[in-house]
């Protein structure tokens, strides 16, 4: 089966952060929510688009969501999925994180999960 693209990337204030959880496999998990504003063009006319996203994070992503607070500007990178094998809803998996306003601590994520100095 060949990789159909499955891949977001927003840019938004992050107004949720959930409990730190576990996931059946002992991975820390992260649940969030993230307010996106911004004016798109669509045919051809500008749109004023608003919308909250729910999202997951796992892993060390999940300890930088925790590090970030509410209010913070954040650019994710990840993918689409059921919320779960019950829910239809649509969950934004990160995958990699930055933070808008400056690095925080120098901290930004890489799509291997390791941390990089910025």
């Amino acid at each position: 089966m060949s990789d159909p693209d499955n891949q977001l990337r927003l840019t938004g204030r992050l107004v949720e952060i959930a409990a730190p959880r576990m996931t059946p496999a002992g991975v820390p998990a992260r649940n969030c929510k993230l307010h996106h504003q911004s004016r798109q063009i669509e045919a051809g006319h500008p749109r004023e688009v608003e919308c909250e996203i729910e999202a997951v994070a796992l892993g060390q992503v999940a300890h930088l969501i925790a590090q970030a607070g509410l209010g913070t500007q954040l650019r994710l990178t990840g993918f689409l999925a059921r919320k779960s094998l019950r829910s239809a809803r649509l969950v934004m998996h990160i995958t990699q994180m930055e933070f808008v306003e400056g690095n925080r601590d120098g901290i930004q994520t890489e799509q291997d999960g390791q941390q990089a100095q910025g």
